[in-house]
C-alpha cells in the first residue's frame, strides 16, 4: 500500500524544529480493538535517545503509513519536535509542528474538562441525571446520568455506527438534530450495567455544555480553556472557515494517497470536532496536570477508571510499569495520539494526516523509550520448529473482551490468528508456548493449567499485557 509518493520523499521532506448526525466519524480509541491494527516494526535501542524515537517512527514514515508531527516531552522540555511528509501533497508543503490537525477523539478529554468545570462552579453534579437539563429526554433516559456519558456507561449506541445513515456525515447539522439520530434508539443495556464506546454520549455532553453554560461549546471551550493557556492554534473545525497551517487529510490508494472523505465538522461536535498543534496539546498537558485548568479533586476524577481502563474522557493504564493516561482519535483523513505519564511526566503527541493505523503504536513506543524502556527489534527474534500436535492444542477462540477475540487455526502446519474484524496473519513460534508476528509488533504467550491443557493467552503488545480466556476447547 502506498500512502505517499514516494518514501524517500518523505524522508527527504522531515522538518526539524530546535531539535457519522449518523455517519461516519470512525469511533475513536478502542483500546483492545487497536492493538492488532497497529502494523508497526518494532525496533531496538541505540545510543542517544532522538536516534532511538527516530527508529521507531522512520519505518512508517518509510512504508507510507504516516505522515504528520510528533511532539515527546520531559518536564515540559521537548526531547522530540519534528514534523514528517506533507501537509498538503499537492503543494508539497511539509508538516512542521505548527501545522494544525484534526483531533478526533482526542476532543473528548476537552469535553469532560468542560463538565468538570461546570461542576466546580456549581452548575451540575456528575450524579444528575441527564433529564435535569434536558426534560423532553425519552423516558428510557432516566436513569442515565451525566457521570455515565462520560465513562461510557450509559448505554446509549453510538451513532457512529448506525449503517443506515451512511453518508448524511456531508450534511450541516446542529447538535440537536445529532441528539435526535439516537433519542429513539433502544439502549444498549442499562444505564451503569456495561460499557460501549459511544460518540451519542459525548455529543450529549456538548448539547449540556450549551444548555447549562448559554454558550456555544466552541466558544465555551475557548474562554475557558483554549485562551487561559494560551492555546492560540487549537478551536472547533470548520469547513468554510480560513485556518492557517492546516493539514489536509488523506486516506491510503491502492498506488498513490486520495483526499479523505468529506466530513461536515458539525456532525462530530463535542465528539471530535477539535483541532490542534502539538505545540498547543504541550501546553494542554501540562496546564490540565500542572492544576491551570481544574482542581486537584476534579483532576483525579477525572484520571480514575470507572469501567474498561475509561476515566472521564481518557484511558488510564500501565505501560511497563508505568502509569499513563492517554486516548487516540481516528476521524476521516486524521489519526491521533496522547498520552501522559504522570509519575514521569512525559508527554508523547502524535498527530497524523494519513487514516493509516499507525498512530497509536508509535506514541505507545515513544512513550516506553522516553521512559527507560527497551523494545525488542522483531528481526532479532527467531523461530523455531513446533510440532503439529503442539500447534493443534492452541486452535480455539479466545476473548480479550467482550467484543475483540483472536481465533488460532491451522493453515497446512502454519499457526495463524485472526482477530475480530481483521484479516489472518501468520504466528511464529520462539519456543513451545512463546509465539511472535511479523506483520504486527506483538507477541503471544499460551497459558496451560497443571494438566497441561491451553486455558488462555496473553497477548503482549506497545508495553501492555492483555489476557484472554479460551472459549473453545478443542483438547
Amino acid at each position: 500500500m502506498s500512502i505517499v509518493r514516494r518514501a524517500r520523499t518523505l524522508r527527504g521532506i522531515s522538518n526539524a524544529v530546535a531539535h457519522r448526525h449518523c455517519i461516519g466519524i470512525p469511533i475513536g480509541i478502542r483500546a483492545l480493538h487497536v492493538l492488532l491494527l497497529l502494523l508497526i516494526p518494532c525496533f531496538g535501542f541505540c545510543d542517544a535517545p532522538l536516534d532511538r524515537f527516530e527508529q521507531i517512527i522512520e519505518p512508517s514514515v518509510t512504508s507510507n503509513r504516516f505522515m504528520g508531527a510528533v511532539l515527546v516531552a520531559k518536564d515540559g522540555a521537548p526531547l522530540l519536535d519534528k514534523g514528517y511528509g506533507y501537509a498538503n501533497l499537492e503543494w508539497q508543503i511539509p508538516n512542521t509542528p505548527t501545522t494544525k490537525f484534526r483531533l478526533g477523539s482526542l476532543t473528548k478529554q476537552f469535553t469532560a474538562a468542560a463538565i468538570l468545570l461546570l461542576e466546580e462552579r456549581g452548575k451540575l453534579k456528575l450524579d444528575d441525571p441527564v433529564k435535569r437539563y434536558l426534560p423532553d429526554a425519552p423516558a428510557a433516559w432516566d436513569k442515565i446520568t451525566i457521570f455515565n456519558l462520560l465513562t461510557h456507561t450509559s448505554g446509549l449506541p453510538s451513532f457512529t455506527e448506525f449503517s443506515e445513515k451512511e453518508g448524511q456525515n456531508t450534511i450541516p447539522t446542529t447538535p440537536q438534530q445529532l441528539v435526535v439520530c439516537f433519542r429513539y434508539k433502544p439502549l444498549d443495556f442499562k444505564p451503569g450495567e456495561g460499557w460501549h464506546y459511544s460518540n451519542s454520549g459525548y455529543v450529549l455532553l456538548g448539547c449540556l455544555i450549551e444548555t447549562i453554560s448559554g454558550q456555544h461549546y466552541a466558544d465555551f471551550l475557548r474562554e475557558n480553556i483554549f485562551a487561559p493557556l494560551g492555546m492560540h492554534d487549537s478551536g472547533y473545525d470548520s469547513n468554510e472557515s480560513i485556518i492557517p497551517r492546516r493539514a489536509q487529510g488523506y486516506s491510503p490508494g491502492k498506488e498513490e494517497p486520495q483526499n479523505a472523505g468529506y466530513v461536515h465538522m458539525s456532525v462530530p461536535f463535542s465528539a471530535g470536532g477539535l483541532y490542534s498543534t502539538t505545540h498547543d496539546l504541550l501546553l494542554w498537558e501540562d496546564g490540565l496536570f500542572g492544576g491551570k485548568v481544574l482542581s486537584a479533586a476534579s483532576l483525579k476524577e477525572m484520571t480514575s477508571p470507572f469501567k474498561e481502563n475509561y476515566a472521564l474522557g481518557v484511558f488510564v493504564g500501565e505501560h511497563q510499569g508505568h502509569k499513563v493516561v492517554y486516548h487516540d482519535g481516528d476521524i476521516e483523513g486524521f489519526d491521533t495520539y496522547m498520552a501522559y505519564y504522570p509519575a514521569d511526566k512525559v508527554v508523547v503527541v502524535v498527530l497524523g494526516n494519513v487514516q493509516s493505523r499507525a498512530i497509536s503504536g508509535i506514541g505507545a513506543k515513544l512513550g516506553i523509550v522516553a521512559n527507560g524502556g527497551k523494545i525488542v527489534p522483531t528481526s532479532e527474534r527467531k523461530a523455531v520448529s513446533v510440532p503439529r500436535s503442539v500447534l493443534e492444542k492452541y486452535v480455539g477462540t479466545y476473548a480479550l473482551a467482550p467484543t475483540f477475540k483472536l481465533h488460532f487455526f491451522l493453515d497446512g502446519d502454519q499457526l495463524m490468528t485472526q482477530a475480530t474484524g481483521q484479516a489472518a496473519i501468520a504466528v511464529f513460534a520462539e519456543s513451545e508456548t512463546e509465539f511472535f508476528l511479523k506483520e504486527v509488533d506483538a507477541s503471544i504467550t499460551f497459558v496451560k493449567n497443571a494438566s497441561g491443557d491451553v486455558m488462555s493467552v496473553v497477548l503482549h503488545q506497545n508495553g501492555r499485557d492483555v489476557p484472554g480466556k479460551r472459549e473453545q476447547h478443542l483438547f
